[in-house]
C-alpha cells in the first residue's frame, strides 16, 4: 500500500474520467500502451488530466485553502496542525497540505505526458490530432505552472515512464525554476498554435486560455524587477487577447455576482479557462469542498465548517459601497430561525464560529448539486478570467510607462465593479443592488500599488493573493503588524516564499 505512494510509481499511472461538459465515463486506471488508436482516445487520456485538477486534494479543498490561508485575506479559525502551519507559515514536508497536491498534481502532469506520447501513435490529420493534443500541452503547462510557483526548482518529467523502468526512476534529479518556466512556456506556445479560438466549455483549453497564461506567466517571470524584458512580453500577450474578444467570445459579465452563481456561470462570457465540477462526485474523493470550508458554522442554511475566514480588518480594507464587497462577504446569516449579523454568528455555539463576515463567494449559489454542507458543489471556478488579463495589462503598462494603457485596462473593471446587479446578503432573498459611484475611476499616474490592490479587491479569496504576494515579494510588509491579519511571527522572507518538498520525497530519492 505505501508503495503507491512512490511520485516514481504514480507516474506511470493514468487516472482517466470524463470532465467538464464532456461525456463523464470512468474507465479505470490504463497504461497508454496500445490503447491510443484515434483521437477520441487522446481526448479520454485529457479529459483524465484535467479531471485530477478537481480533486479535493487541488482545487477541491487542499490546494485552494492552502493559497488562501497563506496569503494575507484569510485565518483559520480551527487547529488542525497541517492547517496551522499553512496560516502561520511554520511549513514542513509532512504536510497533507503540501504532500497530497504534490502528488495529485504529478497525477495530472502524467495523464497529459501519456496523452502527448499516445498522440504519436495516432494517424491522423494535423489539423485534427493537434488541436487535441494541444490540450494536454495547456494541462501540462497548468500543472507545472502550480508546481513551479510553490516550490521552485522541482523534477521536471515530459516522458512516459514503463513500468519495468519505474525502478531507474527513484533517483531522478532536479529541474532549475528558470528552466521549468520556459518548458511552460514552450508548452503554451504550442497550445496557442493549436488549440481553437473558441470552445464548447470555458473548462476545455482554448487559444485565449494560452494566450492569457502566457501572459500571466510572464507576469510571474517579471517578479519584482522594473527592468526585466518580460514586461513587454506579459503586455503584449494579454493586449491579444484583449484585443481580439470577439474572435474569442469574451467580454466582463455585466453582473459580478455572475462569476460565483453555479447556477448562472455556464452562461458567462468572462472566465477563460475553469475547472467545472459539472455536478461529479468521484469515487476518490474528487468533488469540491471549498463551500464548507468557507461556511458560517452552524447556520441554518446547511452549516459550513468555519475553517477558512477573513479577519475584520480584510473585510474593513474593502469599501462598503463597491459591489464586490457584497457579493465577496457574508455578512448576515439566520441562526437558530434567527437573522443576525456578523457581530452574532457565534450564538450557534461552535467553537469554531466567529464574529465577523464570512467568504460568500461559494456558499452564496453553489448549484443545485450541492449536498449536506454544501459539498460537492455545481461550480465552475475561473482559474483565469478576462478581468484579470485586463489588469494583467494594467500592471505591466504601469512598468513600461504606458500609463495611457494602465488607466484604460485598469479602469475597465473598476467601472464593472460600479454596474451593481443581482445579489443576497443572506437568506438566499434576491434583490437587484443599483449601480454606484464607487469605485471611481483612477485618474492620474497609476501605480503598481493601485493595480496590486485592485488585484486584491476583484480577485479575493480566488486563490491569487499568495502567488502576488511571492512574485512582488510583499510578505514583510503584508505579515508585519500592519498587515490585515497582524504580525505573522513565524514569518521569514529567506525561506517562506517556497513551500518545502515532501519529507517522504525527499527520503526516497536524495536526489530532491
Amino acid at each position: 500500500m505505501k508503495e503507491f505512494k512512490y511520485l516514481f510509481i504514480l507516474l506511470m499511472g493514468l487516472s482517466i474520467m470524463g470532465c467538464s461538459d464532456l461525456e463523464e465515463e470512468p474507465v479505470g486506471v490504463l497504461s497508454p500502451d496500445g490503447f491510443f488508436t484515434s483521437v477520441d482516445d487522446i481526448q479520454t487520456a485529457v479529459n483524465g488530466s484535467l479531471t485530477h485538477a478537481i480533486n479535493e486534494e487541488i482545487w477541491g479543498r487542499k490546494l485552494s485553502i492552502a493559497l488562501m490561508l497563506r496569503s494575507d485575506m484569510v485565518n483559520l479559525q480551527s487547529s488542525q496542525t497541517h492547517r496551522v502551519e499553512m496560516n502561520e507559515h511554520t511549513i514542513t514536508g509532512n504536510n497533507e497540505m503540501v504532500y497530497d497536491p504534490w502528488v495529485r498534481i504529478y497525477l495530472g502532469i502524467t495523464a497529459a505526458n501519456n496523452a502527448i506520447a499516445g498522440a504519436e501513435e495516432v494517424e491522423a490529420d494535423d489539423e485534427v490530432k493537434n488541436p487535441v493534443t494541444a490540450q494536454a500541452y495547456f494541462a501540462r503547462a497548468f500543472y507545472y505552472f502550480h508546481l513551479v510557483r510553490l516550490f521552485g526548482d522541482i523534477p521536471y518529467i515530459t516522458e512516459v515512464i514503463p513500468g519495468e523502468e519505474a525502478e531507474s526512476y527513484r533517483s531522478i534529479g532536479i529541474t532549475t525554476e528558470a528552466d521549468v518556466y520556459q518548458n511552460i512556456i514552450a508548452d503554451l506556445k504550442y497550445a496557442k498554435t493549436w488549440l481553437p479560438n473558441t470552445v464548447e466549455s470555458r473548462s476545455i483549453p482554448s487559444k485565449a486560455a494560452a494566450s492569457s497564461y502566457l501572459a500571466l506567466v510572464y507576469l510571474t517571470m517579471a517578479g519584482n524587477d522594473a527592468g526585466s524584458e518580460y514586461w513587454q512580453m506579459a503586455f503584449d500577450e494579454a493586449k491579444e487577447v484583449i484585443d481580439n474578444v470577439g474572435v474569442y467570445e469574451l467580454e466582463l459579465d455585466d453582473d459580478f455576482q455572475t462569476l460565483f452563481n453555479a447556477n448562472k456561470i455556464d452562461a458567462s462570457r468572462e472566465p477563460i479557462f475553469a475547472l467545472d465540477y459539472n455536478n461529479v462526485e468521484a469515487d476518490d474523493n474528487a468533488y469540491d469542498q471549498t463551500a464548507p470550508m468557507t461556511g458560517i458554522r452552524g447556520d441554518d442554511d446547511d452549516q459550513g465548517w468555519s475553517v477558512a475566514v477573513p479577519t475584520m480588518a480584510v473585510y474593513e480594507s474593502f469599501d462598503p459601497d463597491d459591489y464586490r464587497t457584497r457579493v465577496s462577504f457574508q455578512t448576515e446569516a439566520t441562526i437558530g430561525g434567527v437573522t443576525v449579523d456578523y457581530t452574532r454568528f457565534d450564538i450557534s455555539g461552535h467553537e469554531h464560529a466567529g464574529n465577523m463576515p464570512y467568504i460568500a463567494k461559494y456558499t452564496r449559489y453553489p448549484g443545485p448539486y450541492a449536498k449536506s454542507n454544501k459539498r460537492a458543489t455545481s461550480h465552475n471556478y475561473s482559474m483565469i478570467r478576462y478581468a484579470e488579463v485586463l489588469l494583467i495589462a494594467a500592471e505591466a503598462a504601469v512598468e513600461l510607462g504606458d500609463n495611457a494603457s494602465a488607466l484604460t485596462y485598469i479602469n475597465r473593471v473598476r467601472e464593472r465593479a460600479r454596474m451593481g446587479g443581482q445579489s443576497t446578503n443572506g437568506g438566499y432573498v434576491e434583490e437587484t443592488i443599483p449601480a454606484s459611484a464607487v469605485p471611481a475611476d483612477l485618474s492620474g499616474t497609476v501605480t503598481v500599488e493601485d493595480v496590486l490592490e485592485e488585484r486584491r479587491i476583484e480577485l479575493a479569496f480566488e486563490g491569487k493573493r499568495w502567488y502576488d504576494i511571492k512574485r512582488r515579494q510583499l510578505g514583510d510588509v503584508v505579515f508585519s503588524a500592519s498587515g490585515y491579519e497582524g504580525e505573522k511571527p513565524n514569518w521569514d522572507g529567506s525561506i517562506d516564499y517556497y513551500t518545502p518538498i515532501p519529507e517522504e520525497e525527499l527520503d526516497r530519492n536524495p536526489n530532491l
